[in-house]
């Protein structure tokens, strides 16, 4: 029995003004989020991931503390729980990233999965955290993270999650990759500029290595008062042989929906026995300090 799944993944602007109380602003970022999660279950979607902490701006483009109060917990906040019940409710595999609070001064980068029956699996924190001028400053609000490389046995597929900056480190894509994962899911927020041309050359480099699915999510538009750049959109799906399945577009608000085949997994495999010709008796240098 084939096993394709469609599956989406949601770009966006920020749908409030970063003056705004803290409040309104994941309020009206979560409430165009919804809009589009319905809009991916009318489609038939069965996993889902949004962009990098989706229900504000990229706050991190400025040094503030009145960010530290955009932090929820999971999986006990509200964001969380709503999300649990519109998974319930579509039969869908939500990947939720969320600014989290693990305690009074704790913050990570964060994303929740939800399985398709509402259930909290778990959760990944942003392990690499970059601190790069201008307007990168993600040390001032993330502790690196504590919990590994999970993959999230679903409803549909084993999944991992690799968040942003991650992207550029190729020792955690294989971790997921030797932890089972067929799909890896790459919530961003990346503007145009110094590492666009690695946006569609990383990632597919990852997908084939590893022989696994991936789908790269980048919020668009730009954000006042900052204006570090354009946040270029263009997230999309490849496969495990990293050719394109679907792509967004640069400037809008978009849901991209492809057809995974995860039967095309074991093929690749079969092909490029990249896990059977490994040498890991000779790589300790990659864990050297």
């Amino acid at each position: 029995m084939s096993r394709v799944v469609k599956c989406g993944l949601i770009q966006a602007t920020n749908a409030c003004a970063t003056t705004e109380p803290l409040a309104k602003i994941r309020d009206a970022n979560v409430a165009k989020h919804v809009t589009m999660i319905e809009q991916a279950a009318a489609q038939g979607v069965r996993i889902l991931c949004m962009q990098e902490i989706f229900t504000g701006p990229y706050f991190c483009a400025e040094q503030s503390t009145r960010w530290y109060d955009h932090t929820e917990q999971i999986p006990d906040g509200p964001t969380t729980k709503l999300m649990q019940e519109l998974a319930r409710k579509h039969q869908m595999v939500i990947v939720v990233p969320l600014y989290e609070e693990d305690g009074a001064g704790v913050y990570y980068n964060t994303a929740a999965v939800i399985d398709a029956d509402g259930t909290y699996l778990g959760k990944y924190r942003k392990n690499h955290i970059p601190h790069v001028a201008p307007g990168f400053w993600e040390k001032f609000y993330f502790r690196p993270g504590n919990l590994g490389y999970p993959v999230f046995d679903t409803a549909y597929a084993k999944v991992g999650v690799y968040i942003c900056y991650d992207r550029h480190f190729p020792e955690g894509a294989r971790a997921l990759g030797l932890g089972g994962a067929e799909l890896v899911l790459n919530p961003s927020a990346t503007v145009a500029g110094l590492s666009e041309y690695l946006w569609k050359l990383e990632q597919p480099a990852h997908a084939v290595a590893n022989a696994y699915f991936v789908g790269a999510i980048n919020r668009v538009g730009t954000e006042a008062p900052w204006n570090i750049g354009e946040f270029y959109g263009q997230s999309y799906f490849v496969d495990p042989r990293g050719q394109f399945l679907a792509q967004a577009s640069r400037d809008k608000d978009e849901l991209v929906v492809a057809d995974l085949d995860f039967d095309k997994i074991r093929e690749v495999r079969n092909t490029w026995q990249f896990y059977r010709d490994r040498r890991p008796e000779t790589y300790g240098a990659l864990t050297a300090p």
